[in-house]
């Protein structure tokens, strides 16, 4: 039977301690586990959309496309920024002038499900007349109503 008997040199000074607290480690990790599944539903697309269903594949990306987005009211977003459809042209022109001598970039077009089809369209025609000839219509996986 072995016992921890102080040693007589250094008669002052304690052993170091070899034991770990975890407690608040695992503390930590588990409010940061709480804020991440908070957040992670958060970091969607900024613009809600009723998108349609499609059984179409996804596409493969190599420079990051520009989203046009029309609401369920018919507003126009570029990214998550809203625009006036007077100013659809000329941002559009914006963004071909920086795409300056290389192709423009892949647009992809959110449209709420209970549009116009002639709302959609004359969008289609304002990229198509920009020079955007690269449109994807975006979708949701699953079978079409």
């Amino acid at each position: 039977m072995a016992m921890n008997l102080p040693s007589q040199r250094g008669r002052g000074r304690k052993a170091p301690m070899a034991d770990i607290n975890v407690t608040p480690l695992v503390d930590v990790m588990l409010v940061l586990l709480i804020i991440f599944m908070v957040t992670a539903p958060l970091l969607t697309a900024g613009v809600p959309i009723n998108l349609p269903d499609s059984r179409a594949k996804p596409l493969d990306q190599d420079q990051k496309p520009v989203q046009l987005s029309l609401d369920n009211d018919g507003k126009l977003f570029i990214d998550d920024e809203e625009i006036a459809e007077a100013d659809l042209a000329q941002r559009l022109d914006r963004i071909v002038a920086v795409q300056a001598g290389g192709e423009p970039p892949q647009v992809f077009l959110r449209a709420d499900r209970q549009l116009d089809y002639g709302r959609v369209m004359g969008v289609m025609g304002e990229l198509n007349r920009a020079g955007f000839n690269r449109l994807s219509l975006v979708t949701v996986e699953g079978a079409p109503r």
